[in-house]
């Protein structure tokens, strides 16, 4: 009988490296700096973060020429992610201003919008949580620093997607 205990725990290690954001980056030696995801040099509010914030926009209009995003009709056999892609081409000017915590940014991304730009929001659970908390607190007249405070908190983690 062969030895394969290894095979489990491998699995187990990649599990929490895939679950742990996969990027591989340290804590920030001062977790309650600004963030350095801000783009465009717009002043962003200090949100104490155990790891470091991706991207983002300061301001809409930093993030100006929008890209063009993926019609949300492309997914309409999959409900939340047709949802996902609806609010993202709703409120273009919110999603701009987002951190995105699958560290896409490693692959261009520059906030939470550009999920929404290719078929990458739609094969993503943290960007769909993501794009439906910001429509959430859209909705209730939260403003976009207002959004990526709770982004930023984690807030996105708690969605349970069965109440969509």
């Amino acid at each position: 009988m062969k030895n394969t205990f290894w095979i489990p725990a491998l699995a187990l290690a990649l599990a929490g490296f895939v679950f742990s954001g996969c990027s591989g980056s340290q804590s920030p030696s001062n977790p309650a700096a600004a963030p350095s995801g801000a783009q465009a040099g717009s002043p962003v509010a200090s949100v104490p973060s155990p790891r470091p914030v991706p991207p983002f926009y300061g301001s809409a209009e930093a993030a100006k020429p929008f890209p063009r995003l993926l019609p949300a009709a492309y997914f309409r056999q999959y409900p939340l992610v047709a949802r996902a892609y609806k609010v993202a081409s709703d409120i273009p000017e919110v999603f701009a201003q987002q951190p995105c915590y699958c560290f896409c940014d490693k692959s261009g991304h520059r906030s939470l919008l550009d999920c929404y730009a290719s078929d990458h929001g739609a094969g993503c659970l943290i960007c769909i949580k993501e794009a439906l908390l910001a429509d959430q607190m859209h909705k209730k007249g939260k403003t976009a620093t207002e959004i990526r405070t709770a982004i930023i908190r984690g807030d996105w983690r708690l969605l349970k997607l069965d109440q969509f």
